[in-house]
C-alpha cells in the first residue's frame, strides 16, 4: 500500500524510461586517460528511410553536403572540434559552470543531446553529464588516437565529434560523458527551440490504473512512449494535493499523462499495454490500494481515442481473457491534468527500483 511520504523534491530525474547506457572501462578526462573497453560503436550509415529515436526525433544521418552547409557558420575553434575532432583546453569551456536548467543541443545540427539535469561538477575541466538526453542521440565508437584508447562519442545525426566517455561517473549510470563547450549550444528551459530540436509529431494519452507509480514506470519503458508524468483527473477541485486526493473527496484518479509518437507506437497499442499494467476488473482498487482514486479510467484526448478506447473495452469484454469477470474501466473525455508534486515524478527511477513490463500484448 502506497503512503504519503514527502520527500525531498531536489533529487535529479531521469528522464522517459532508463534507458540502456553503453558502458565503458578507463579513467581520463577529455583528452587523457587509460583504454575503455570498445562500446561496438553505432556507425551513421546512408539510408532514404526516416529512423527515429526513442524520445521521438529524427536522426537519420544528414549527407556531407547539409553538414558542410551548416559547417559554414562554425568558427575556426567550432570546426577543428566538431569536425576535425579536437579538443579545447580544460577550464575555458563556455558551459563548464553553467547552473541554470535547460537543453543542451548539439552546435551544428540542434539534436538534443543533454538535459542540465544530468549535469554535474566532475572537476575533469570539461562539461559532464551522467547520461545523454536520449542514448539514440549519441554514438560511440573505439578511439586510438594520441597513443592511448578511448571512447568517442559523436553526434548520431551529424556525426559532429562531442568528446568521450568515461566509467567514473556518479549514480545511477557510474558514467561520465565529457563533452567539450564548443560541441553544444544551451537553450534555458523554456525558451523557444530551433526547427531542428523539436521532436517528431507526438500526441497524447490519459490513463488511470492504480498507484500512478507503477503504471508511470511502466508506460515510460514502452517503446515510442517519449514521456510519463503522474498527476490527478476526473475530479472537481481544481490543483488538488496528494492529500486531498487520497481523502476520496475530489473524485479525481491517479493519473499516467502518456506522450508518445504515433509513428513509434499507437494508441490501440497504449491501450493494449494499459491492460496488461493493471486489473481493469478490480473496482475502486487495485490490490492493497482501495479507494476510487485508484480506479480504472481512461481519459480520453479527443473523440478518435474515446471512440476507440470504448471499441476496446467492449473487445474485451467479448473476449473470454477475462473469464467472468467485468471490465470495469470507465472511458471519459479528458478534464483538466494536474501534475502530481514533484516527489511523485519518477519514483521508482528516483528510489532505484522499477516495475518490469509484462508479456508484450
Amino acid at each position: 500500500m502506497k503512503f504519503f511520504n514527502p520527500l525531498a523534491a531536489g533529487t535529479v530525474a531521469i528522464m522517459l524510461a532508463t534507458l540502456l547506457i553503453l558502458r565503458a572501462t578507463g579513467r581520463a578526462g577529455n583528452g587523457a586517460g587509460s583504454q575503455p573497453a570498445d562500446t561496438s560503436p553505432s556507425e551513421p550509415s546512408s539510408t532514404s528511410k526516416t529512423l527515429l529515436s526513442q524520445s521521438g526525433y529524427d536522426i537519420t544521418p544528414w549527407p556531407a553536403e547539409k553538414v558542410a552547409e551548416r559547417a559554414a557558420a562554425l568558427t575556426p575553434e567550432q570546426r577543428h572540434i566538431l569536425l576535425d575532432k579536437g579538443t579545447e583546453r580544460p577550464f575555458c569551456g563556455q558551459w563548464l559552470d553553467n547552473k541554470q536548467d535547460g537543453l543542451y543541443l548539439c552546435r551544428l545540427c540542434s539534436l538534443p543531446l543533454f538535459s542540465a539535469k544530468a549535469k554535474f561538477t566532475s572537476g575533469t575541466g570539461w562539461p559532464s553529464f551522467f547520461t545523454p538526453f536520449d542514448t539514440d542521440h549519441v554514438h560511440t565508437r573505439r578511439d586510438t588516437s594520441h597513443a592511448m584508447e578511448r571512447t568517442e562519442i559523436t553526434c548520431a545525426r551529424c556525426d559532429s565529434h562531442l568528446g568521450h566517455v568515461f566509467p567514473d561517473g556518479p549514480p545511477p549510470t557510474h558514467l561520465r560523458y565529457c563533452i567539450n563547450s564548443a560541441s553544444l549550444v544551451f537553450h534555458p528551459a523554456n525558451a523557444d527551440l530551433p526547427a531542428d530540436a523539436w521532436p517528431a509529431v507526438t500526441e497524447t494519452a490519459y490513463f488511470a490504473g492504480g498507484c500512478f507509480w507503477g503504471i508511470e514506470d511502466r508506460f515510460q519503458q514502452v517503446p515510442g512512449v517519449l514521456a510519463a508524468v503522474s498527476g490527478y483527473q476526473g475530479g472537481s477541485t481544481s490543483q488538488p494535493s496528494y492529500k486531498e486526493v487520497c481523502s476520496g473527496r475530489t473524485g479525481h484518479a491517479e493519473t499516467v499523462r502518456v506522450t508518445f509518437n504515433p509513428a513509434l507506437v499507437t494508441y490501440r497499442q497504449l491501450l493494449e499495454w494499459f491492460v496488461t499494467f493493471h486489473d481493469p476488473t478490480q473496482l475502486d482498487r487495485q490490490g492493497p490500494d482501495i479507494g476510487s482514486q485508484y480506479r480504472s479510467a481512461i481519459f480520453a484526448a479527443d473523440e478518435q481515442q474515446l471512440e476507440q478506447a470504448r471499441a476496446f473495452l467492449a473487445e474485451l469484454s467479448r473476449s473470454r481473457r477475462r473469464g467472468r469477470r467485468k471490465i470495469v474501466t470507465t472511458v471519459a473525455p479528458a478534464g483538466p491534468f494536474y501534475e502530481a508534486e514533484d516527489y511523485h515524478q519518477n519514483y521508482h527511477a528516483r528510489h532505484g527500483g522499477s516495475c518490469p513490463l509484462p508479456a508484450r500484448p
